[in-house]
């Protein structure tokens, strides 16, 4: 015979039903027509973190492009520097796609951007760059203290790539 009137499983979902809808009342929940302070905080420290990461990622993309423009300079003026120097080219083109912007890539620029003048002297021309090398992988290393942890990541490895690439182009491993 079925009991009626109020049982404990009755009473145990009333309760369960109960206090799921207070919990659910209580969420704060801005897409119910209120706002959340710390929902609104977190979304604009996001946003801004997003906006630093684009721009450290402009920033460290533009300096490996400039690098990959030196390379082309003393190539065209070097042409019999080309098997010396187009792995490490190839390389800092890859750098440059990188640590290009995460989202859409940016439209390319209208003219090509200035390069210093060439040196005649082929192991002049391999010195500097070297020295552009160098200054290209400790911006990278400064540019640590800023980034995200991904990128992060990958400035160290690019870096590490660009002092390396410093060191052979030295002459550190004739």
């Amino acid at each position: 015979m079925p009991h009626t009137g109020t049982t404990r499983r009755r009473v145990l979902a009333a309760t369960g039903a109960a206090a799921a809808g207070l919990l659910a009342g209580c969420s704060g929940d801005a897409s119910h027509g209120g706002t959340s302070t710390s929902g609104l905080r977190e979304a604009g420290v996001r946003e801004a973190a997003a906006r630093a990461e684009a721009a450290l990622r402009a920033r460290t993309s533009a300096a490996s492009r400039a690098l990959v423009d030196r390379y082309d300079a003393v190539l065209a003026m070097h042409p019999a520097l080309r098997d010396r120097l187009a792995p490490l080219r190839d390389q800092a083109a890859q750098h440059a796609t990188a640590l290009g912007p995460a989202a859409a890539p940016s439209p390319a620029p209208s003219s090509p951007p200035a390069v210093s003048p060439v040196p005649a002297d082929a192991e002049e021309a391999v010195k500097q760059l070297a020295d552009a090398e160098r200054l290209t992988s400790d911006a990278q290393l400064a540019a640590l203290a800023t980034a995200p942890p991904e990128l992060a990541r990958l400035l160290a490895s690019v870096a590490a790539s660009g002092a390396g690439h410093a060191y052979l182009l030295a002459g550190g491993a004739r």
